[in-house]
């Protein structure tokens, strides 16, 4: 690391990790589930060639060969961050290193193994926070060390906006089941159920999560653009806030166990719009090309659109408790007064330009007040 803590970003398959917008990676594999029992390259051919990489944690020695040979980085598990000779053997491959943090581990112990990571391979070494979360730890050891962190959200997808917001490079997801291995654990009884081909766990058929791993710099696997999911997604969230009553960020309004019940795709949306919405408040880009360009300010457009539609829910409320509604109630000194406030914040823009903005902002949610009002 240099003096200067520069950020290091890394390549891990087609996504650069710690530089330009969050990212999401669904690609997890741990061989440690199989308990030694399968063959590693059968496993992760079942899992290759979709668009997210592979980040694989081994079992044994024994699986690094396949893991050199399949997975775009290899992921040093919280479990076994004391087993040196693996340790070694893995950061020895030439691939990424992910280095999770072992549970109760000190940020000094993570650190330490993160750089000894980068001396036994290539130094492209990437942090990861798992388990029961701990963002503090998180934040303070990318401050500290410069190197890209993840956010091992597969246990609690709820806090995808939280860890985006506290500095997570990219969040990090299970890869999916394919859907031939969910087929053969099937009895013929269960022939309907997720992984059916419509959009269940490992479907490859319509929205399933086989081929939605990977998500960085408004890429998505899939080949449909991430403003459609967007909008699909956008709908279903409308939908859960005016069955709910609430308002909030999406993903606020579940439980993480609802989501994660709902399936890998739901999970995927949820850390996808938290990249994209939070991503776009609060992290620092510079892109370069005009395709970088236009994603980042498709980001952007997409936090107006999620922060526009929560206002028109609150403007809603307003409207209801206020004496006098309507047109007739609008105030102007107030409205006078927000848009000074937002120059503030917006100086280039200042109040002769946002003026306009805001008045157009305030009609329209006039106008659907009186629209709902009607129904």
């Amino acid at each position: 690391m240099s003096s200067t803590l520069e950020r290091h970003a890394v390549a891990v398959g087609g996504l650069l990790v710690g530089e330009g917008p969050a990212v999401v990676i669904g690609g997890r594999v741990s061989l440690r589930e199989h308990n030694g029992r399968a063959d590693a390259y059968e496993v992760l051919r079942e899992r290759a060639g979709r668009a997210a990489p592979l980040l694989v944690e081994p079992s044994s020695a024994a699986d690094l060969p396949a893991i050199a040979a399949l997975a775009g980085a290899v992921v040093v598990g919280s479990t076994w961050t004391r087993d040196i000779p693996l340790v070694r053997a893995a950061a020895g491959l030439g691939l990424p290193v992910v280095v999770e943090r072992r549970a109760s581990g000190t940020l000094e112990e993570w650190l330490g193994l993160a750089g000894y990571c980068a001396a036994e391979g290539d130094g492209q070494v990437i942090l990861c926070e798992g388990g029961s979360l701990d963002l503090g730890v998180m934040r303070a050891a990318r401050v500290a060390s410069g190197r890209p962190v993840l956010a091992d959200v597969s246990r609690n997808v709820g806090l995808s906006a939280a860890a985006v917001a506290a500095g997570a490079d990219g969040l990090l997801l299970p890869a999916p089941v394919p859907a031939a291995s969910v087929n053969a654990a099937r009895t013929p009884s269960a022939s309907g159920a997720s992984g059916s081909g419509n959009g269940g766990t490992g479907s490859a058929g319509h929205g399933g999560a086989s081929g939605n791993g990977a998500v960085g710099s408004g890429r998505v696997g899939t080949g449909e653009p991430p403003q459609a999911r967007r909008a699909g997604y956008a709908g279903v969230v409308a939908r859960e806030f005016a069955a709910a009553g609430g308002i909030g960020l999406p993903g606020a309004m579940a439980e993480p166990g609802a989501i994660l019940q709902a399936g890998p795709e739901a999970a995927l949306q949820v850390a996808e719009e938290a990249v994209t919405v939070v991503g776009a408040l609060l992290r620092p880009e510079s892109p370069a090309t005009l395709p970088e360009c236009r994603e980042a300010i498709d980001r952007v457009d997409a936090a107006l659109a999620t922060l526009l539609e929560r206002r028109a829910a609150l403007a809603g409320i307003v409207q209801r408790i206020k004496p006098v509604g309507g047109f007739a109630g609008r105030d102007l000194d107030r409205e006078h007064a927000l848009v000074k406030r937002m120059a503030s914040r917006a100086p280039s823009l200042g109040e002769a330009r946002l003026a306009p903005i805001m008045n157009a902002v305030i009609e329209a949610g006039l106008h659907l007040a009186e629209e709902r009002a009607h129904r």
